[in-house]
């Protein structure tokens, strides 16, 4: 049996007396960090066979683990922290050992996303979670601006040292007005949970360094309904099929008379699709 196991994001108190009954009993623990999931098995007063596993992990450990499961012996699969595979390792083993017919069950509980999404205070009954942008400006300029219209709220993951430039390209990509939440450092002692408008949390991100610090999950309130009519499309989809045709700047008015979205934001966009060769 392989077991996923889900394990406290910050406060040890909320490990479930299941996922410690599964850590107590199983022969091998596969983790993504081995000094932390130590750490937390000596807390427990566990004592297990600790096997790394993580995003650099090869092909010879996923066979090596399956081999394992296959001899009989039971795996629990967990992350630094909350539920794994969601943005952490550990798919490719779960796919590999369902593929092979082997049994994978769940042990649930905390998970960052979720936690965060529970007390933002933005609509929830339908979210999106898009877990880290990317790490280039570029790129993350033109993700955000293929989503500014997605009308569920939307959830990230965000490292400290970039959720300032996050916020600065939220802002120019979803416009100065919406909503969002910042939730800083869950279930620890220095939790913190701020709502305001994009550019009041740019503003208080910008003036404290505080914020710039720890486990960030930052929330954003979905694209109001148009009253307009006009469709909600994919800016990226319309611009990949008006760059070849026409020079970048006729483009991008194109795009706004289609999508409705800001110039600005449009214009980063095809600027980072031309410069991926998306647009040729």
């Amino acid at each position: 049996m392989l077991y996923v196991v889900a394990t406290p994001i910050g406060n040890l108190g909320d490990i479930s007396r299941r996922a410690v009954d599964v850590l107590s009993s199983v022969d091998i623990v596969a983790a993504e960090d081995t000094r932390r999931c130590r750490a937390l098995l000596s807390h427990l007063g566990i004592s297990r066979r600790l096997v790394a596993y993580h995003d650099h992990s090869d092909e010879r450990k996923e066979n090596a683990l399956l081999a394992e499961l296959q001899s009989g012996r039971s795996i629990a699969l967990v992350a630094d922290a909350g539920t794994p595979l969601i943005s952490d390792p550990g798919f490719r083993l779960v796919r590999a050992a369902r593929a092979a017919g082997l049994d994978v069950a769940c042990i649930p509980g905390p998970c960052a996303a979720i936690a965060a999404l529970s007390v933002a205070g933005l609509a929830s009954d339908r979210f999106v979670f898009e877990g880290f942008l990317p790490a280039r400006a570029a790129a993350r300029r033109a993700r955000l601006s293929a989503l500014a219209r997605e009308p569920r709220t939307l959830v990230f993951y965000e490292s400290p040292r970039r959720v300032l430039e996050m916020f600065e390209d939220l802002e120019a990509a979803f416009g100065a007005a919406r909503s969002a939440v910042l939730a800083r450092e869950l279930t620890k002692i220095h939790e913190t949970l701020i709502q305001g408008t994009v550019a009041d949390l740019r503003g208080r991100i910008a003036g404290d360094p505080e914020q710039q610090l720890g486990e960030i999950v930052v929330l954003v309130a979905g694209a109001p309904e148009t009253s307009d009519g006009r469709a909600d499309v994919d800016s990226a989809h319309v611009l990949r099929a008006l760059l070849p045709r026409m020079p970048l700047s006729d483009a991008v008015d194109c795009a706004v008379e289609i999508t409705g979205l800001a110039r600005n934001a449009l214009y980063r966009e095809a600027l980072a699709l031309r410069g991926t060769g998306d647009g040729r």
